[in-house]
């Protein structure tokens, strides 16, 4: 079963001189902790997660497809790899890569919906479809480790992810992390930045206070991406 980690991604929106359509530049961070529970009600330990440099190597040299999806939606394709429209460069700072959405796929509902999303400034978030090696391939303990936070920053649980395979990628609503930075261009250059939207502007939009008191988006344009990731694996 695939996992899906919301930590915060990057995103900028171009006109793509490839294929006539757009092009949409991603940046997934490594060593950037994600928070995926607060620990509850109950008073359990907090749960971060977050991946080392080079975990989707396999992925991105093998032959497998990974595809660039609108909400973790396998009826919502974008780009993908192996047609050659979605391509990586990967270092030890982050995972980027470039998407060519060709004209076709712009004239669906989705993706044009999904530019306007993002022009808006209501969609910028990125967030990986991923699955575990099985312990036949990578031993467990090199594919991922859980130990506790130093104390001097908090008390959660850790979930380090050395080894993972690459299935999607996919542009969502809203990352974990609430400080999640995102610029994009539209086709006439014009840079719009998500962060600079105020509370007022977000409720307008939709957004609601949660019961630790913080914005979140509506619930129905987050459930594709959040329900694994709000369980502790």
């Amino acid at each position: 079963m695939d996992e899906f980690a919301t930590i915060n991604g990057e995103l900028e929106l171009r006109a793509s001189r490839r294929t006539g359509g757009r092009r949409i530049r991603g940046r997934f961070p490594y060593r950037s902790k994600a928070v995926l529970s607060d620990g509850g009600r109950n008073g359990g330990k907090p749960q971060k997660e977050q991946f080392e440099p080079g975990a989707f190597s396999y992925s991105l040299k093998s032959d497998a497809e990974i595809h660039l999806l609108s909400g973790h939606d396998f009826a919502k394709p974008l780009a993908s790899k192996n047609t050659g429209t979605l391509t990586f460069h990967d270092s030890n700072e982050a995972l980027q890569f470039d998407a060519d959405i060709h004209p076709e796929i712009l004239d669906t509902s989705y993706g044009s919906d999904l530019i306007k999303q993002i022009s808006s400034g209501l969609v910028f978030g990125l967030s990986p479809g991923f699955r575990i090696p099985p312990p036949s391939a990578v031993p467990a303990d090199k594919a991922q480790k859980f130990e506790n936070e130093d104390p001097k920053l908090g008390r959660a649980i850790i979930r380090t992810i050395f080894e993972a395979i690459l299935t999607e990628l996919s542009i969502v609503t809203r990352p974990a992390y609430p400080d999640a930075s995102v610029t994009m261009h539209d086709a006439l250059g014009n840079v719009i930045n998500p962060d600079d939207m105020t509370d007022e502007e977000k409720i307008a939009a939709g957004w609601t206070y949660n019961v630790a008191g913080i914005l979140i988006p509506p619930p129905d344009t987050i459930k594709r991406a959040m329900p694994a990731a709000l369980r502790w694996r």
